[in-house]
């Protein structure tokens, strides 16, 4: 058997098992499912899926992969079964968009490295949605639902590829420099060191809230947008940060034997070291 009919044998396998489970005698979940209630699930799924990626978990990816599949190909069966679309026509809509936003591969276009081929990539897709009359805006088409970091680096690598950009990483990084002293400057009037007993947090008064909550998000956008520069992932880098994060914590609390109460600041910083030199 060659791999294009182990292919076709492998999906026509999937899609009978999903047939399957949406007939009159099949699984009471499954044929109670919508399209809108299985949205979640490719969320759920994806998320699973990048993290068993990012763990370089194999044998979790295949797994992962195959769950994302079931659910997009779940979705395509209940709207084959109210008329509105199917996984053909989702399949061969694909499949032109690749062949049309490819001319360097395609066609008679060329495209010298990755750049100038997202650059061909945004333009054709910006003449697309002016000929549908749709938004032409070089932003158009983030969905709003994604990460914020996410969304934050692609915003930038939209505006960087239409002409919106720093002359190099060096104003991207000044950029977030301006951005922390502006964070600064909004919490002056704070009394940063005012918390109450047992509590490290501080309410800040209505306006310097407003104000802080703008440039801590100028911060942050700003940060996104240098990783964008870097070529580094900002989404990624920050989940990379929280998993350092989260182990270094727990073998914290292993060596302080689970209460985080009792020792002083020192020891506790004392200890936050000694996971970090151990763990990285």
């Amino acid at each position: 058997m060659n791999q294009a009919t182990s292919r076709s044998a492998a999906f026509e396998h999937l899609f009978a098992i999903i047939d399957s489970l949406r007939e009159p005698e099949g699984c009471p979940w499954d044929r109670k499912q919508t399209v809108k209630s299985m949205a979640t699930f490719v969320l759920e799924e994806g998320f699973e899926l990048v993290e068993a990626i990012e763990n370089d978990d194999d044998a979790g990816t295949v797994e992962e992969l195959g769950d994302v599949l079931m659910v997009l190909v779940l979705i395509a069966r209940i709207a084959t079964e109210e008329g509105r679309f199917d996984i053909e026509g989702a399949a061969q809509a694909v499949t032109q968009k690749l062949i049309r936003r490819h001319p360097h591969v395609f066609g008679e276009a060329r495209a010298e490295d990755s750049d100038e081929a997202l650059k061909n990539w945004e333009a054709i897709k910006k003449e697309e949605r002016r000929e549908r009359e749709e938004d032409a805006s070089a932003l158009a088409g983030l969905p709003l639902a994604l990460p914020a970091l996410l969304r934050a680096a692609r915003t930038s690598s939209k505006a960087r590829s239409a002409g919106f950009r720093w002359k190099s990483p060096a104003g991207a990084l000044e950029k977030l420099s301006e951005e922390l002293a502006e964070l600064r400057e909004a919490l002056e009037g704070a009394d940063l060191e005012g918390a109450g007993p047992g509590e490290s947090r501080i309410q800040l008064d209505p306006g310097t809230l407003a104000r802080a909550s703008e440039e801590l998000g100028d911060l942050l956008l700003s940060a996104a947008i240098l990783g964008d520069y870097l070529r580094i992932d900002p989404e990624a880098a920050c989940r990379g940060a929280l998993r350092r994060f989260e182990a270094r914590f727990r073998h914290m609390e292993t060596s302080l034997g689970g209460d985080l109460h009792g020792p002083s600041l020192e020891e506790l910083l004392a200890a936050w070291q000694e996971a970090k030199s151990g763990l990285c």
